[in-house]
Formats: C-alpha cells, sequence, structure tokens
C-alpha cells in the first residue's frame, strides 16, 4: 500500500438521503432464513438528511496487490462526522457498513480500481432515529450511489440493490430511488406512479425494538398477497385512504407498547374529518401519518395550529 499525504484540494458533494412512508406494510410469511416476506408501497419524501462528501483528490490509496479486507479499507478511506451519537463505534454504523460492502463486491468480482480518493463524509441529521422513516437505510443507499460515482466502481443499479440488500432491508428502495411496490425482503421493487401528496407527519418519542416487533406473538404475520397487478390498480385504497385489506400488521402491536404512539395516531385521527384522509403509522414505528388534501395543505395557518396542538414533533413533508 502507499499513500500520498500531500495536502488535498477537496471537493464537496452534498445529497438529499431522503425519508420515506410505508402507505401500508403486510407481512405474507416466514422464510426458511429467518427473514419475513412484506409487501408494502414505498413513498419517499422531499424530506430526510443530507450527507457531504468531501473528495480528498490528493490523497489516494493504492489498491495494486494490496491484501486489505474491506474492513481495512474502510477505515483507511473513509472519515465520518456527524454520526457520533448513532453508534458508538464507526463500524456499527450504516454508512461505514455501506462502504464497507462496496469495497467487499468490489473484491469479490476482482473489480477494484487500481486507486481510491480518501473521502470525508458528514452527516446533517435532521431525521429522527428509530422512526420508521429509514433514516439510516437511506444514508446508507446514498453512501452506496455517491461512493460508486467517487471511485469509479460503475455497479448497476441491479448490483446496488443486491449490495445493499445485505446492508439492511429499506437500503435497495433507497438505491431504486423512486416510489415503488416492493416484496421480498423489501429488495424486490416495481415503480409506481403516484400522485403528488403532502403529509403531516409525527415522530413520538417513542421506539419500540424492530426483532423485539417481528418476534411479538400477536404479529399478523399470513396477510394473503396481493398481485402487484391488484396493488397498482387499486391505489385509491391506500394513497389517501387505508380501506380493506390494506393495513400495517405493526400498528395494533407498537401501539399496544408504545403509549406515545397511540396519542399521536389518535391525535391525527381525529383530523380525519377535515382532511378526508386516514392516519396510520409508518413501517415499525414510530412515526405516524396523515396524508393532507391539496386545499388542506395549502392552508398554512389550519396546518400550521395542527402541529402546534400534537402532542410531539410534527412536520409537514411532501413526496419525493
Amino acid at each position: 500500500m502507499t499513500e500520498n499525504i500531500a495536502e488535498p484540494s477537496a471537493s464537496t458533494v452534498t445529497r438529499l438521503s431522503p425519508a420515506k412512508l410505508n402507505l401500508f406494510l403486510h407481512i405474507t410469511g416466514k422464510r426458511a432464513d429467518g427473514y419475513h416476506n412484506l409487501q408494502t408501497v414505498f413513498r419517499l419524501l422531499d424530506w430526510g438528511d443530507y450527507l457531504h462528501f468531501s473528495v480528498s483528490d490528493n490523497a489516494v490509496i493504492s489498491t495494486i496487490d494490496s491484501e486489505l479486507s474491506a474492513n481495512q479499507f474502510c477505515h483507511q478511506l473513509l472519515i465520518l462526522a456527524g454520526a457520533e451519537a448513532i453508534t458508538i463505534s464507526i463500524e456499527d454504523n450504516l454508512i461505514f457498513k455501506a462502504a464497507r460492502a462496496l469495497l467487499a463486491f468490489a473484491i469479490q468480482s476482482n473489480t477494484l480500481p487500481a486507486q481510491l480518493a480518501k473521502v470525508h463524509i458528514t452527516l446533517d441529521k435532521h431525521l429522527p432515529m428509530g422512526a420508521g422513516l429509514g433514516g439510516g437505510s437511506s444514508n446508507a443507499a446514498t453512501t452506496m450511489l455517491v461512493l460508486n460515482e467517487i471511485w469509479q466502481l460503475n455497479f448497476t443499479c441491479a448490483e446496488l440493490i443486491k449490495i445493499g440488500a445485505t446492508v439492511g432491508a429499506d437500503v435497495p428502495i433507497f438505491i431504486f430511488g423512486q416510489d415503488a411496490i416492493a416484496m421480498g425482503i423489501g429488495e424486490e421493487l416495481t415503480a409506481i406512479n403516484l400522485p403528488n401528496q403532502q403529509y403531516l407527519v409525527l415522530t413520538p418519542n417513542a421506539h419500540v425494538n424492530t426483532a423485539k416487533l417481528f418476534a411479538h406473538p400477536k404479529l399478523q404475520r399470513d396477510i394473503a398477497p396481493l398481485s402487484i397487478q391488484t396493488i397498482q390498480s387499486q391505489s385509491n385504497y391506500y394513497v389517501q385512504d387505508l380501506l380493506t385489506p390494506y393495513h400495517n400488521v405493526f400498528t395494533p402491536v407498537v401501539t399496544s407498547l408504545a403509549p406515545a404512539v397511540t396519542d399521536a395516531l389518535n391525535y391525527l385521527q381525529g383530523l380525519e374529518a377535515q382532511t378526508l384522509s386516514t392516519a396510520r403509522m409508518t413501517g415499525s414505528g414510530s412515526a405516524v401519518f396523515l396524508p393532507l388534501d391539496a386545499s388542506v395543505a395549502t392552508n398554512e395557518e389550519l396546518v400550521a395550529k395542527w402541529i402546534a396542538d400534537a402532542p410531539c414533533a410534527g412536520y409537514v413533508v411532501g413526496s419525493l
């Protein structure tokens, strides 16, 4: 390994790392590998974290004849700031895991470039953690997309989705980059065109361990699977309203364990008559949301009052 330690001339790339909503979320069965098969529609938002990638143009690590592991390469190549409150160890952070997975795939496929530039990543965190908004997974996907460009790895979207699925079940949708019907563990994605929408999102201060939820005896795991064609044709069942058979299987479990989520959801349900829509929880919680009709979303005074009166932090956000 050789390293040029000359003072770098850095250029910076900034990307939105968007949040997502699950318009509904079903579990259709448990897999042989221990994971669960899901069906959901992901909605990407114009709200999220920001990642800043500063490329040290003159600080380059040669990979020629190197036997370093992907983990060692990551430590050599990445400096991560802004994530200290998320994980104690950098190796546990999804941004680091995403970069490591990229490098591991490049090593295994013998496509690692002869030289790689050092990158300083700064996370500007806005999304609450453990809210079911996909913040960490989005950070991982954004990291993979940008490093794929910076390091000129030239992996295809399909390859990145495959790599991303090894980092986390929600990573593929953020690599896919558009609203989608998701199946499998979330990596089988089919694009869906949905109307632009505004949402009132509440983020109660509650977090229920996802593994605990998946193991909960009252979690419904046998929802009858729907065809992609059915989900596409029945968008009016879950975009504005949430009509049978569409629902979020985690809602009754989370609300039984987290009173703050119940309070937030009850609050939004009290607004349904005015918005003509159905409040619901996203992912495995704790965030809840209410679709807003265009006539309501543009009434800034009314929406500001709803946020002020909410039992927890609230935001008005739009589809991406």
